[in-house]
């Protein structure tokens, strides 16, 4: 829900504090009578805009591939069927390999792995297009689109950047994660919305040589900051992130069966009620709530893990009473409350990630509980389909908010899961070869 460094080519020296640099920016603000706001600030440290500007067209993609290989294959074979299955296979991959490629990374270092690991996934990419395009028997797309898994988590390399460059700033990173959560959201509404339009208006094949060429870009773009890369850890990679995240990762599985769930029963529910062509902008509601939650959620103090979980819950009860009513207009009110609770949901949750981790293992962390959250959107998606089969869409809106209550059971009852101290935080991702 989710779910992630260093220079090989050449170490780069740590940078100068996170206080440092933003200390006299705003002093002069301040002395100006104009006071700096948290995003402000942050962006204000050297080296975040470049590698900033990279991840966001790096990440766009992200939201674009499922669908633009959906309409592909689809629109070329005459087979949804087909297209699920190669779309399902592609998922089921990435959860084996990324977090390989996440240990690799945090291993050697981002550029030298995450470049190499998108030439192969563009490469991918580019033999799915050629497969279907020359009739290729059906086994060569499942191969193809199965050597996209290797996309590194351009999210959590950013993430791990942040946490590197303000290791010692518990609330600069607090909105640096909020800012992430908001573009993770930005990215997904505006994917999928740009590649049905690419593969409608243009060509089929249009969506993926699109986001396999922004991926491409994005990626030599964020990887050519190399100031602001975290340095590799010379001491000894002690403890396991899947045991560390263990108490976790149950509660990002079934964070991911609350966003699968939600998506399908939606979709299912505009269409019985003859407004299939506007679900796409009813969803974006939705994730519209969280992306503007999560950058409010920056410029206030965290919340325990439990209130934002509980929050979760309450919230996702809305669209099930607003379907119940029959009203669309309704339903997307309660779409929009309730992505405002996903957003500082996740945020907290990642905050969590980030300070269980081991130390120079962070990027395999955030890969564990993002490949969480993709199998729960998959175990969700199947149960809303087959509620929805049986017993209607309206009906299946009580599998999001169901998921959403044993989340918080979960929340309640690990005694482990709390929100971690700032001064954890600080010592989790600044001190080599923390045994714990």
């Amino acid at each position: 829900m989710t779910v992630t460094g260093s220079t090989l080519v050449i170490t780069a020296a740590s940078p100068a504090p996170a206080t440092a640099p933003v200390a006299a920016p705003a002093a002069r603000r301040r002395a100006a009578g104009r006071a700096p706001g948290p995003y402000r600030t942050l962006f204000a440290l050297p080296g975040t805009r470049g590698f900033t500007a990279g991840n966001l067209i790096a990440r766009l993609p992200m939201g674009m591939f499922g669908v633009s290989a959906v309409m592909m294959i689809a629109g070329q074979r005459g087979s949804y069927a087909l297209a699920g299955a190669v779309t399902a296979t592609g998922l089921a991959a990435t959860a084996v390999v990324a977090p390989w490629t996440a240990r690799l990374i945090d291993r050697h270092g981002q550029a030298r792995i995450a470049v190499p690991a998108t030439l192969i996934a563009v490469l991918g990419s580019l033999a799915l297009i050629a497969c279907v395009r020359s009739g290729a028997p059906a086994w060569t797309l499942f191969a193809s689109y199965a050597a996209t898994a290797t996309t590194p988590n351009i999210g959590g390399m950013s993430r791990a950047r942040w946490t590197h460059l303000l290791h010692d700033s518990p609330a600069a990173h607090h909105t640096a994660m909020s800012f992430e959560q908001a573009a993770d959201e930005l990215c997904f509404m505006l994917g999928p919305v740009l590649a049905a339009f690419l593969c409608g208006v243009l060509f089929p094949e249009a969506g993926t040589l699109a986001g396999a060429a922004l991926l491409l870009t994005g990626m030599l773009a964020f990887t050519s900051c190399r100031a602001t890369q975290p340095p590799v850890s010379a001491a000894p990679r002690r403890g396991s992130p899947l045991r560390a995240l263990g108490p976790l990762l149950p509660l990002f599985l079934v964070t991911g069966v609350v966003f699968g769930s939600m998506e399908v029963t939606s979709i299912a529910y505009l269409d019985v009620q003859g407004l299939g062509a506007a679900s796409g902008l009813v969803l974006a509601l939705q994730a519209a709530g969280s992306c503007a939650a999560g950058l409010l959620y920056g410029t206030v103090r965290a919340r325990s893990l439990k209130t934002c979980v509980c929050a979760l819950a309450v919230s996702m009860t809305l669209p099930w009473a607003a379907a119940a009513t029959g009203s669309v207009t309704a339903l997307a009110g309660a779409l929009l409350l309730a992505g405002m609770a996903t957003a500082p949901t996740m945020v907290t949750a990642m905050s969590q990630v980030h300070a269980r981790t081991p130390e120079g293992r962070l990027n395999e962390g955030m890969t564990l509980a993002v490949t969480a959250i993709f199998a729960g959107i998959a175990v969700g998606a199947a149960s809303a389909g087959w509620v929805v089969e049986g017993a209607g869409p309206a009906a299946a809106y009580a599998v999001p908010a169901t998921a959403a209550l044993i989340a918080l059971a979960i929340a309640l009852a690990g005694r482990s899961i709390r929100r971690p101290s700032d001064r954890s935080r600080v010592v989790r991702t600044t001190t080599a070869g923390d045994p714990r």
